[in-house]
């Protein structure tokens, strides 16, 4: 089995598809080529691939909308790709499931270091335990449930999640005993915009830990991994 990750590039401008299409075939990439959204269902239908660059503004079927498809259909990685002026266009992509963006005009070995960047993010996440939407998970003195997106005392007090705190709380839970650097939790939780040393993880985490931690100046929970990043310490079962 050809082990080359397939790429799909889906743009209805001609002279930017093909050209893209060329140059990433150059470095070792192999190349689907689709002028719109129709086409790359077709071949999405057709064969696997392992990442999507995708146009935004596309006529017909538009980017958002087969990014949004794509994230409740597949788990494909997706590069965005948007005019300069098109900033909610971005952030919108962002928020429906892109895993990066790039701005036209770009430069295509920067499209190239993003596109080995987000492969690689998608082989190296630590594989999490299977959660359905609607279990409960026990851990320490905790009930956490998934449905409510809130954790439950022994004492039967429940205190709510924020949404960040939700997603990074999932991401620990379903990956106990593993250490978690900050650039895997802020790919876990979405946090694709993020800037370099973005610390807004950590503050995540601090939340977490006065909402759980009997002592969250000394936690037992969410433990920190000096040079590392976070591990989740407390064993973890279904409430089942």
């Amino acid at each position: 089995m050809d082990a080359t990750p397939h790429i799909l590039v889906v743009d209805d401008q001609r002279d930017i598809r093909e050209p893209l299409g060329r140059y990433l075939e150059k470095q070792g990439l192999r190349i689907s080529l689709a002028a719109g959204a129709a086409e790359a269902r077709e071949l999405l239908r057709c064969s696997a691939v392992d990442l999507v660059i995708l146009d935004v503004m596309m006529p017909g079927e538009d980017g958002l909308s087969l990014c949004r498809h794509l994230r409740e259909s597949l788990n494909i990685p997706i590069i965005m790709l948007t005019a300069m002026a098109d900033d909610a266009d971005r952030i919108v992509g962002l928020e429906i499931g892109a895993d990066d963006y790039v701005v036209k005009p770009f430069n295509p070995r920067e499209l190239l270091a993003r596109i080995k960047a987000v492969l690689r993010r998608a082989t190296t996440l630590p594989r999490a335990r299977e959660a359905a939407p609607e279990k409960k998970i026990v851990f320490d003195r905790w009930v956490f449930d998934l449905a409510r997106r809130e954790v439950v005392s022994g004492d039967g007090v429940a205190v709510p999640l924020s949404t960040a705190e939700f997603r990074l709380l999932s991401a620990l839970v379903q990956r106990p005993r593993m250490v978690l650097t900050r650039d895997q939790l802020m790919d876990l939780t979405s946090g694709r915009d993020a800037q370099p040393f973005d610390r807004s993880i950590d503050n995540q985490v601090s939340r977490l830990r006065k909402k759980l931690e009997t002592d969250p100046k000394n936690p037992n929970i969410i433990k920190t991994v000096w040079g590392g990043g976070y591990v989740f310490s407390a064993d973890v079962r279904d409430a089942s």
